[in-house]
C-alpha cells in the first residue's frame, strides 16, 4: 500500500515539475548576451576597412566571416564574435582566415573593445601595415594571434604591456611548414623582448618566427615558468642560447630552427615534457647526452645540419614515441642501427651525411611505419636491401652517394605508396627502361642522376598517360637521346638532364604545356635554338648553357612567357644582337648570356624588366656605352659587363640619377671605358655601404620545387642559383653558388683606360669585399679612406700610376688577404703589421722608392736603434756617410755611376739632411744633384 501511494506522489511530482518548467520557459525565455551598441559600431567600423579578396588567406576552408554582418542584428551572434555571458561586451574576436585585405588603421576602431580576450586575426593580408601601437590598450587580452597576416615593420614595445597574455603568436604557426615559405617582415628589438618576458609573465605560448629579433636570448627566458611552447624559428639569433629553457617544467615544443649563428649545448636532463625538440640548421654543438633517454614524452627530435658528434647513446631506444628524427649533416658516428632499430612508431627516419659506420642497413626494414626515410651517403656498398620490400608505407627514399650498386631491384615497382624516389649519384648501371616507372602510380619526383645508365635503344613509350611524375631528374645518365617515354609525362613540370650527351631537342618537347623548368645544359647540342621553344609559355626556367648552339637569339625569348626567371645561355656560339623586345611586367631574374659571340649594343628595353637581379654578358663582342639606364632597375644585384668593346665615360647623365639601389656587384673590366673615375655614381651605391646581411640577401628564393610532408623533403634541383665568374686574389673563380656568397660586394673596373685620382669617397663603401682597379691610368695618391673598408679582402691597384705613400690606415684592414699596389710610382716604407707582413716582395715590385722587410731595398731609420744623444750623433754620421760613399763611388768606377746611384736615393738623403746637417751644406749637397 505504502508503495503505490509512493507511485503516485511521484508521478504527481513529475507532472507538476514539467508543468512548472514549460510555464517557467514560456513566462522566462532563456537570457541571450545583447551586444552594447557602440561595440556593433566599433566593429562595423572595421570590417568597412577592408575588402573580401579570396586570395588573402591561405587556408582552403578559409571563408569571408565578416560578410555577414550587419547592424540589424545582434553584434554577440556574428560570426567570429563572442561576449560575455553577463556584462554582454566583446570578449572574443576570431577572424582568422578570413580573406580581409586592406591596411590596419593605428587608429582602428577595434582597439575600443578594451574587454577583449581573445583576438585572432592570423591568415589574412594587412598589406605590410604595421602593428598599431594601440594595441597595448586591450590590456585584458589573454590570446592574441596576427601571424601569417603580412604585418611588418618593428613591433611595437606596447606589445609588453599586456601582462595577461597566455598565448603570442606573431610569427608561422605551424612548427613543420618548410624553410623559406616566408619572409621577415617584423623585427623586434631586444629590449621590447625583454619587456615581453618581464610583464606577460602567464605566457604560455610564444611564437615569434621569422620574426628578426638580431639579438642574443635573455637569460630571463627562464623565468616563464608556464611557458608550453616557444617557436623562435628563423629569427636571426645569436650567442649562446641560455640552457636554462630546456629545464622549464612545462615546456613541450621547443623550436630554434633556421638561427645559423645560435649557439648551445644539451644539457643533462631530467624527466621532461617535452615533445618537440627542433634544432634544424643551428650552431649547436657536442654528443647527445645519455640522459636523452628521459625525454620519455619526445615525439619528434629534428637537429640537422649542426655541429653534434660523437656516438648515438642507446638510450634513445627507450623513446619508444619517437614518431620523428633527423640526425642529418652532422659528425656522428659508429653503428646507430642499436639505438634505433626498436623505434617502431618511427614515420621519419633521417640519417644521411653523417660519419657512421653501418656493417648493414637491412634492419631498417623492420621500421615498417617508415614513411620518409633518407641515408644519404650511408656507405651501403651493395644492392639496396632486400628488407626494405617490407617498408610498404615508404613514400619518400633519398639515398643519394650511398654507394648503391648493381641495377635498380624490381621490387621497388611494388612500393606502391612512392611520391618521391631519389638515388643520385649512385654507382647503378644497367641499361633500363623508364617505362617501368610508370607503374608507380603515385611517384611525383624521380631522381636517377649521375650514375651508369643507358637507355635501350630504339625504346618506344608505353603510351601511359596516367603518370603523376612532375619532377624528373636524369642529369649525367650517359643519354644520347631524350627518353621518348618524357613525351606522355602530361604533368611534368620540372626536367633535368644536363651533362649527358644529348645532341638535339625533339619537336614533341615543345608541346609540354606544363613544364616549368627546362634544363639540358652541358650537352652536345648544335644548331639554332627553335622558335618553337617560344611555345612553352609555363617555363620559369631554362638552361641551355653550355652546348654548341649558334646562330641568332630567337628574338621571341624576350617576351614569349610572363612567367620566365631564368634564362641562361652562357658557353655556346650565339652571335647576332641581343633581342631587342623585353615585355614590361615580366618576371625575368636572370639573364646569363656571357661567353658567346653577341654583337651591337645592349636593348634598352631591358630597363622593363623591373624584377631584374642578375644581367651577365661577359666574354662577347658587344660594342656600346655605359648603360646608365640599368641603374633604374630596382632588383639589380650583379652587373658584369666584362671582356667586350663597351667604351666612353663611366657616368649618368645629369637628367638621371642611376641609383643603382641594389647593387652588389659591378665588373666592368677588360672594356675600353674611359675618362675620370666615376666618383659621384659611385656614391649613389648605398648597397655596397652596408654590410647588413638582411639587406643584402637575394630575395627571391628561386626555389623551383619543393616537396615537403611527414615523409621528409625533397628538391628538384635544390634552387637554381646563380653561377658568376670573376676575378678575385689574383685567380679566376667561378661562384657556382653566387646566392650563398651574398655578402660578396664587389667591384671590378680592371684594364680599362680610367684616369684621375682615386676620390676619398671610396672609403663610404664599407661593405667592399673586393676591390680593382688594376691597369689603368689611376694617379695621384692612395686614399686614406680605404682604411675605413673594414670588410675589405681583395684589393688591386696594380699597373697604374700612383704616387706618394701607402697609408698607414691600409694596415688597419684586418680581413685583408690579397693586396697588389705593384707598378706605380710609390714611395716610402711599407706599413709594417701583422697582415702586411703576410704580403709577398710581388706585391710591392715596380715602384722604386718603395722600402720594406718585403723588398730586397730594406729601410733604414735614420733616428737608429740608439737612445742617447752620443749613440744619434754617431748614427747620423753613418746614415751621412753611407749615403755620401754611394755618390763617392765614382772614385772607383766612374763618377757619373756612382752619382746616378746617388740619385736613387736623393729623396732620403735629401730629407736627413734638410734636418741633420747646416744650411750651407745642405745648400752645396742640392747644388751638386741639381748640376748632376
Amino acid at each position: 500500500m505504502v508503495f503505490v501511494w509512493s507511485l503516485v506522489l511521484l508521478v504527481k511530482f513529475l507532472f507538476l515539475y514539467s508543468l512548472f518548467s514549460l510555464l517557467f520557459t514560456a513566462c522566462f525565455p532563456e537570457i541571450q548576451p545583447k551586444c552594447h551598441p557602440y561595440e556593433s559600431h566599433a566593429l562595423l567600423q572595421f570590417k568597412e576597412g577592408f575588402v573580401i579578396n579570396n586570395l588573402a588567406s591561405d587556408n582552403l576552408l578559409g571563408y569571408p566571416k565578416t560578410a555577414a554582418w550587419n547592424s540589424s542584428t545582434d553584434c554577440c551572434s556574428w560570426d567570429g564574435i563572442k561576449c560575455h555571458e553577463h556584462t554582454d561586451h566583446v570578449i572574443h574576436i576570431d577572424l582568422s582566415s578570413s580573406q580581409l585585405y586592406g591596411t590596419m588603421d593605428a587608429n582602428s576602431s577595434l582597439f575600443r573593445l578594451v574587454h577583449l580576450r581573445v583576438l585572432d586575426l592570423s591568415d589574412n593580408n594587412f598589406n605590410y601595415s604595421k602593428i598599431p601601437s594601440k594595441i597595448g590598450m586591450l590590456s585584458q587580452l589573454k590570446f592574441l594571434n596576427l601571424s601569417l597576416s603580412l604585418f611588418s615593420g618593428e613591433i611595437p614595445p606596447q606589445i609588453s604591456q599586456l601582462s595577461k597574455l597566455q598565448s603570442l603568436d606573431l610569427g608561422l604557426r605551424d612548427i613543420a611548414s618548410p624553410k623559406g615559405s616566408a619572409v621577415n617582415l617584423l623585427q623586434l628589438k631586444l629590449s621590447s623582448l625583454k619587456s615581453i618576458i618581464k610583464n606577460s609573465t602567464k605566457l604560455e605560448i610564444l611564437f615569434l618566427s621569422d620574426v628578426t629579433i638580431s639579438s642574443t636570448l635573455p637569460d630571463t627566458l627562464t623565468n616563464l615558468t608556464s611557458l608550453k611552447e616557444l617557436s623562435l624559428y628563423n629569427s636571426d639569433l645569436y650567442g649562446e642560447f641560455p640552457v636554462g629553457v630546456f629545464h622549464l617544467p612545462n615546456l613541450k615544443v621547443l623550436d630554434l630552427r633556421y638561427n645559423q649563428n645560435l649557439n648551445g649545448s644539451l644539457p643533462e636532463f631530467q624527466s621532461s615534457s617535452l615533445s618537440n625538440l627542433l634544432l634544424d640548421e643551428t650552431g649547436f654543438y657536442g654528443t647527445l647526452p645519455v640522459s636523452i633517454g628521459k625525454l620519455r614524452s619526445l615525439i619528434s627530435l629534428s637537429i640537422p645540419d649542426c655541429h653534434f658528434f660523437g656516438y648515438i647513446p642507446s638510450s634513445l631506444g627507450n623513446l619508444t614515441q619517437l614518431v620523428q628524427i633527423s640526425l642529418k649533416n652532422n659528425k656522428f658516428k659508429g653503428d646507430p642501427s642499436a639505438s634505433l632499430v626498436n623505434l617502431t612508431k618511427l614515420s621519419l627516419l633521417n640519417v644521411g651525411l653523417n660519419e657512421f659506420t653501418i656493417e648493414t642497413i637491412s634492419w631498417v626494414g623492420k621500421l615498417s611505419s617508415i614513411v620518409g626515410l633518407d641515408i644519404s651517403s650511408v656507405n651501403i656498398g651493395s644492392d639496396i636491401p632486400l628488407s626494405f620490400a617490407n617498408l610498404t608505407k615508404l613514400e619518400v627514399l633519398i639515398a643519394r652517394n650511398s654507394n648503391i650498386k648493381g641495377e635498380i631491384p624490381s621490387w621497388i615497382m611494388n612500393l606502391t605508396n612512392l611520391v618521391g624516389l631519389n638515388l643520385r649519384s649512385n654507382c647503378l648501371h644497367e641499361k633500363i627502361n623508364l617505362d617501368t616507372f610508370l607503374k608507380l602510380k603515385k611517384l611525383v619526383f624521380l631522381n636517377l642522376s649521375f650514375n651508369k645508365l643507358s637507355l635501350y635503344t630504339g625504346q618506344s613509350s608505353s603510351l601511359m598517360t596516367d603518370s603523376r611524375i612532375q619532377v624528373l631528374q636524369l642529369a649525367s645518365c650517359n643519354f644520347v637521346e631524350i627518353p621518348t617515354f618524357i613525351r606522355d609525362l602530361d604533368d611534368l613540370e620540372f626536367l633535368m638532364l644536363s651533362n649527358n650527351n644529348i645532341t638535339s631537342l625533339p619537336n614533341w618537347l615543345w608541346k609540354k604545356a606544363s613544364l616549368q623548368s627546362l634544363d639540358v645544359s652541358h650537352n652536345s647540342l648544335s644548331g639554332e635554338i627553335s622558335p618553337s621553344i617560344c611555345d612553352l609559355k609555363s617555363l620559369a626556367t631554362l638552361d641551355l648553357s653550355f652546348n654548341n648552339l649558334r646562330d641568332n637569339i630567337p628574338s621571341c625569348l624576350g617576351n614569349f612567357s610572363q612567367s620566365l626567371e631564368n634564362l641562361d645561355l652562357n658557353g655556346n656560339k650565339l652571335s647576332g644582337v641581343i633581342p631587342q623586345t623585353y615585355m614590361i611586367e615580366n618576371s625575368l631574374q636572370q639573364i646569363d648570356l656571357s661567353n658567346n659571340k653577341l654583337q651591337g649594343q645592349l636593348p634598352r628595353a631591358l630597363v622593363n624588366n623591373r624584377r631584374l637581379e642578375f644581367f651577365d654578358v661577359s666574354y662577347n663582342n658587344i660594342n656600346d656605352s655605359f648603360p646608365f639606364w640599368m641603374g633604374e632597375l630596382p632588383e639589380l644585384k650583379v652587373l658584369s659587363l666584362s671582356n667586350n668593346e663597351f667604351h666612353g665615360d663611366i657616368r649618368c647623365p645629369i637628367y638621371m640619377t642611376c641609383t643603382f639601389p641594389k647593387l652588389h656587384i659591378i665588373d666592368l673590366s677588360h672594356n675600353e671605358f674611359s675618362g675620370s673615375f666615376p666618383s659621384e655614381m659611385i656614391q649613389r651605391w648605398n648597397a655596397m655601404k652596408t654590410s647588413n646581411a638582411s639587406q643584402l640577401q637575394y630575395e627571391q628564393k628561386l626555389l623551383l620545387y619543393s616537396g615537403s610532408n611527414n615523409s621528409g623533403e625533397y628538391h628538384a634541383a635544390a634552387d637554381k642559383f646563380y653561377s658568376f665568374t670573376m676575378s678575385n686574389k689574383g685567380l679566376t673563380r667561378v661562384y657556382e653558388k653566387l646566392q650563398e656568397f651574398y655578402s660578396l660586394i664587389a667591384i671590378d673596373i680592371s684594364s680599362n683606360k680610367i684616369g684621375g685620382e682615386i676620390p676619398q669617397v671610396i672609403g663610404d663603401l664599407k661593405g667592399l669585399v673586393l676591390l680593382n682597379l688594376s691597369n689603368n691610368l689611376l694617379i695621384g695618391s692612395i686614399p686614406s679612406s680605404v682604411g675605413k673598408l673594414s670588410n675589405l679582402e681583395t684589393l688591386d691597384l696594380s699597373h697604374n700610376s700612383l704616387s706618394g705613400k701607402i697609408p698607414q690606415q691600409l694596415a688597419e684592414i684586418t680581413f685583408l688577404e690579397y693586396l697588389n699596389v705593384s707598378f706605380n710610382k710609390l714611395r716610402g716604407p711599407i706599413p709594417q703589421n701583422n697582415q702586411f707582413s703576410t704580403f709577398k716582395g710581388d706585391s710591392f715590385e715596380g715602384n722604386q722608392g718603395l722600402c720594406g722587410d718585403q723588398l730586397l731595398k730594406k729601410c733604414i731609420d735614420p733616428a737608429g736603434p740608439s737612445t742617447s744623444d752620443d749613440d744619434e750623433d754617431d748614427s747620423g754620421s753613418s746614415f751621412f756617410e753611407l749615403y755620401w760613399t754611394v755618390v763617392l763611388i765614382g772614385y772607383g768606377g766612374g763618377f757619373v755611376a756612382g752619382v746616378a746611384l746617388g740619385n736613387t736615393y736623393f729623396p732620403q738623403v735629401f730629407a736627413w739632411c734638410r734636418d741633420c746637417l747646416s744650411v750651407s751644406v745642405m745648400i752645396f749637397l742640392n747644388k751638386i744633384f741639381k748640376r748632376h
